[in-house]
């Protein structure tokens, strides 16, 4: 009976089964776009009310599988959508028209997304797409010449500290500089350890339109959107890149030969007998003596050809109308340039946004973003290394020929050995949890009202431990020799006595909570009006731990419980701040033509006393759409958008110390005895005087702007003047006040800056058929200047900084060389000056150089212009972008230590003065700073950091559908891509020219070759 009712259920699902698989019906289709009637690949065919769905292939088909009677919605990016009944068919031919409100239309601002065409302010943007293509483990290092107004300078490729130092058009104040980012809304998170697989876009609000960030904004806001899941079935994607890195510029030094010339041409003008013999020269040249005369590259023996790194991600999203989600999960990975190498950094994360519709008034959102971040590096800093391959000298050996390591310059200092862990070790782990819940409710019987609840917590955990032992090289005397007749090394311990442990945690938490009202409506068809207002509170805490010991028995253990109980030490602080923010804006539109903004900030901070605790920040902008004018129809017909814009607003920088309105008081170095001397206790010392009236920069800043469109929209322009004006700058009176008065001065606010400059986008895109193309080009010119701060009186008016750019240098002119001592002779020179020497200008006409000579420059390390221009090529399967990216007007002080201390550039030693050679571009040869024309600054020295690089070049090709579906692939795209490939830059030959050490001692900024593949299923 059992068995009769099973099978009478079988028979019964089967039938059901089959009667509901003999509803459905296969659909195949091609989706075109209707204007140029090509075939567009990834649309989204979804039967509504399921997640039953697909995607088009490259050639724009799609097969389906659905019952009879439904509709499918048909959607893409930047093309209205559209909902297609079957009504039996079992083919459709589906034309997409572009939805010119959301094709590149759209943009993120604060608190919210605005359509381009009614943007009063000053807003540009990337799409994460773009960012991805450049093969770099740090976004920020991708942004050079992408975005106008966003200047980034890359100083180093250090793994795990190669952030670029970016400002949005330029430098406006004395102190920090950076710009606020937001992620998601929530501000104060990483820019540079996103992973880029799951940005979105990218905007950054230039100028009054940064006001309803108030206090933090005055530097500019960089608000990035990460990615979220759309409706239909599951999306898989795959990306690896493996690549490898080089520096871009190593400064080449001169060989064993050369050096020893210049030591003895050294001796010589000392008045000496010079200290290597003709036949120390033929035997450094020949090689024939690798113990006596060895001939070392150190940069070659320290630092491999190529390093490795790698990027791998996975991502899933999809969803229905209800539910939609988005996963990613990735790892990277970036070796140093060091042989055996101490140095390397890994990072893993975990993204994950979740879309919820409960009902129709009602939808929420949770994202939860993972990441731990592994830095690993030898004991000496980037800093020290490369200051030692710079000082070591080509004729002591990094190893002797027997393969010891050879003997150091100083402090154990062999470059060789220190960027290795043979001298310990330094870890640097951090986890960061990144968590947001998100409620928005319609109201109901209310159309347009919305409201809006968000909380936020960032959980940041910090472990680092320094290992420091000692370690041991290998000297020689020169003469000493073993039993076997071998030169007899003497083994040195290098570096501390004994091993040292310092071990220190650090635990943050930040909250923010807040709560949005937003109203958009349109009255009479003509009037759009939109309101938002809200109300945040940001809370930040944390504490950090620290211990120390040393007196290890042995290396072997490198724990705090086998350190000794002599001179162990602890540590600990601890910190809360707390910000309460209310803002908002409103917007107002005419017919799409005349348009209003007007944001606002009400900020209070942590940092400033209850008297300048809180303060209000507006901002106001007004567009006019002219395009939409009768007239200008008429007479411009080739025009098919113009737009002018203007704006003014006030934001501020709090980016100072806070707690300076009070009195405070640190711990010194000294002890006094109590208890008849049996108690020692440390004393405390007053910090600096507090300044009660101390409070935020602020920034008045103004901005004009034009947006043009011609050719349909295929080709436009945006372009924008900026005026920017800071006031309340921080700074200390200690040019006024001598520092014999003894006193430790505030900070106040006293500084002046104006900073203005324009600021352009000229964009193109055009599909030919099989050929697409994209043109972009972008820059920004900004000048900034002095308006006012403390100088010492009785400034000569060229030698003021005042009216002059922020950072701008005090030099002496150079005009030549002194060719002979007949030059010398005919024109006023510093006290001593010889043949070879640099000549500097006398100034100020009084036959004497001294202090008066010098002159303020009119330029700084600060580029004025930067730029980029971004090409995209397709043919058929097959694309290739590239960026070329420059910038003019900044400068850049070369000085090394060379001479007995450290080594000469070879550039140096090809262009010196000598008495055979007296028309030489560059002095005689100096040691150290023992002449005046080295320890003086001077614009001999000044070179020019205009560049063109080619900073991003990317080839690719997808593979056809007809090929890839074949192994179960939905889309497969291979490519081979390039970051920093080739630099050109005049006046730089030495060094990279965003290289900001004069004398070389910095990790060198790097170059990568990658080699990619993308694939979705």
């Amino acid at each position: 009976m059992k068995t009769f009712r099973f099978v009478l259920l079988l028979f019964l699902v089967l039938s059901i089964s089959n009667t509901a698989w003999a509803q459905n019906q296969t659909v195949k289709g091609r989706v075109m776009d209707s204007k140029l009637k090509e075939p567009l690949m990834g649309v989204s065919i979804l039967e509504i009310g399921t997640s039953n769905g697909t995607v088009t292939d490259l050639d724009g088909n799609f097969t389906l599988s659905v019952p009879k009677g439904v509709v499918l919605r048909i959607s893409y990016v930047g093309y209205l959508v559209q909902e297609v009944p079957i009504n039996g068919k079992t083919y459709l031919d589906i034309f997409l028209k572009e939805d010119t409100e959301l094709l590149d239309e759209v943009v993120i601002v604060g608190y919210g997304a605005q359509k381009k065409a009614t943007l009063s302010g000053s807003v540009t943007s990337v799409g994460g797409e773009k960012l991805a293509k450049t093969p770099v483990t740090n976004v920020s290092q991708g942004l050079a010449g992408r975005l106008p107004g966003v200047v980034a300078v890359s100083n180093t490729s250090e793994p795990g500290y190669d952030g670029a130092t970016i400002t949005v058009r330029g430098v406006n104040t004395f102190g920090k500089a950076d710009p606020l980012v937001v992620v998601d809304g929530v501000p104060g998170r990483s820019l540079e350890r996103i992973d880029p697989s799951t940005i979105e876009t990218m905007s950054v609000l230039k100028d009054a339109s940064a006001a309803i960030y108030g206090a933090q904004a005055a530097n500019g806001v960089i608000l990035i959107t990460t990615k979220r899941g759309k409706a239909g079935k599951p999306r898989v994607g795959f990306t690896y890149n493996y690549g490898i890195a080089a520096p871009t510029v190593i400064p080449e030094m001169t060989n064993t030969v050369e050096y020893a010339t210049l030591m003895n041409e050294i001796d010589k003008y000392a008045g000496n007998k010079g200290r290597y013999t003709v036949d120390d020269l033929r035997l450094y040249a020949d090689g024939s003596d690798p113990w006596g005369h060895p001939d070392t590259d150190w940069f070659n023996e320290t630092l491999k050809s190529w390093s490795p790194q790698t990027y791998a991600n996975a991502t899933i999203d999809g969803g229905t109308e209800n539910v939609k989600y988005f996963v990613s999960v990735s790892a990277k990975g970036q070796d140093a340039f060091y042989r055996h190498s101490g140095s390397n950094y890994h990072q893993y994360d975990l993204k994950m946004n979740l879309d919820m519709k409960i009902n129709k008034y009602v939808d929420t959102y949770v994202n939860v973003t993972g990441r731990m971040e592994d830095r690993k590096y030898p004991t000496r800093s980037a800093e020290n290394i490369f200051r030692m391959l710079m000082r070591s000298k080509p004729n002591s050996p990094a190893y002797w020929p027997d393969g010891r390591p050879g003997p150091d310059i100083e402090f154990g200092d062999n470059p060789v050995v220190i960027c290795t862990n043979q001298t310990g070790y330094e870890r640097d782990k951090r986890y960061v949890l990144n968590g947001d819940f998100g409620v928005n409710i319609k109201v109901p019987y209310v159309e347009g009202l919305t409201l809006k609840a968000t909380a936020s917590l960032d959980k940041t955990f910090r472990f680092r431990k320094i290992w420091q032992k000692p370690w041991y090289l290998y000297s020689w005397d020169g003469t000493s020799m073993d039993e076997n007749g071998q030169p007899l090394l003497v083994e040195g311990k290098k570096g501390f006595s004994d091993p040292r442990l310092t071990e220190s945690m650090e635990d943050n938490l930040g909250v923010l909570l807040s709560g949005i009202a937003s109203y958009s409506h349109t009255f009479a068809q003509d009037h759009d009006v939109n309101i938002l207002a809200g109300v945040e509170r940001i809370t930040d805490k944390g504490d950090s731990f620290e211990a120390y010991r040393r007196y290890f028995l042995s290396a072997a253990i490198d724990q705090l419980f086998a350190g000794g109980q002599d001179e162990m030490n602890n540590t600990g602080t601890g910190y809360e701040e707390a910000r309460l923010n209310y803002f908002g804006r409103v917007n107002y539109a005419y017919k799409s033509k005349y348009l209003v903004e007007f944001v606002w900030r009400y900020q209070g901070s942590y940092i400033f006393d209850r008297s300048n605790k809180f303060g209000f920040f507006p901002g106001i902008s007004l567009g006019y759409v002219i395009s939409e004018e009768d007239f200008f129809k008429k007479k411009l017909p080739f025009i098919s958008f113009a737009k002018v814009r203007a704006s003014w607003g006030q934001t501020g920088n709090d980016l100072i110390d806070p707690y300076q309105y009070l009195a405070s008081y640190t711990f010194n170095d000294l002890m006094y005895l109590t208890n008849n001397g049996a108690t020692m206790n440390q004393a405390l010392k007053e910090g600096v005087a507090p300044n009660q009236n101390v409070t935020w920069e602020t920034a008045t800043q103004k901005n004009i702007g034009f947006d043009l469109q011609f050719l349909n929209g295929d080709l436009a322009f945006t372009i924008d003047y900026f005026y920017n004006k800071r006031s309340d700058i921080l700074w200390k009176r200690n040019a006024s006040v001598p520092s014999t008065s003894g006193l430790v001065l505030p900070d106040e606010n006293l500084g002046k800056v104006q900073n203005q400059g324009v600021d352009f986008n000229i964009d193109y895109r055009r599909n030919f058929k099989d050929f697409r193309l994209g043109i972009n080009l972008n820059g920004v010119y900004a000048k900034n200047k002095i308006l006012f701060w403390d100088e010492a009186p009785g400034t000569p008016e060229w030698q003021k900084s005042t009216g002059k750019p922020i950072d701008s240098g005090l030099y002496y002119e150079a005009i030549g060389i002194f060719k002979d001592q007949a030059a010398v002779d005919a024109y006023p020179h510093w006290a001593g000056a010889r043949p070879g020497d640099i000549i500097f200008k006398d100034v100020n006409g009084d036959d004497v150089i001294d202090g008066n000579d010098r002159v303020r420059n009119d330029k700084s390390r600060t580029p004025r212009f930067t730029g980029g221009l971004n090409v995209d090529l397709g043919y058929k399967d097959f694309d290739l972008s590239f960026l070329l990216q420059g910038a003019m007007g900044g400068v850049f002080y070369q000085t090394t230590e060379s001479g007995d201390f450290a080594n000469f550039l070879k550039s140096f030693y090809d262009n010196r003065w000598t008495e055979e050679n007296p028309d030489a571009d560059s002095p005689r040869t100096y040691n150290r700073s023992n002449e005046y024309f080295i320890n003086q600054q001077n614009t001999f020295w000044l070179h020019k950091t205009d560049y063109i690089r080619l900073k991003n070049i990317e080839l690719g090709y997808t593979v056809p559908s007809i090929w890839s579906k074949k192994i179960g692939v939905e889309h497969l795209r291979i490519y081979i891509n390039a970051y920093n490939l080739l630099t050109f830059s005049p006046d730089m030959k030495d060094y990279d020219p965003e290289n900001t050490s004069g004398s070389g001692y910095n990790y060198p900024l790097n170059k990568v070759i990658n080699f990619g593949v993308n694939l979705t299923f």
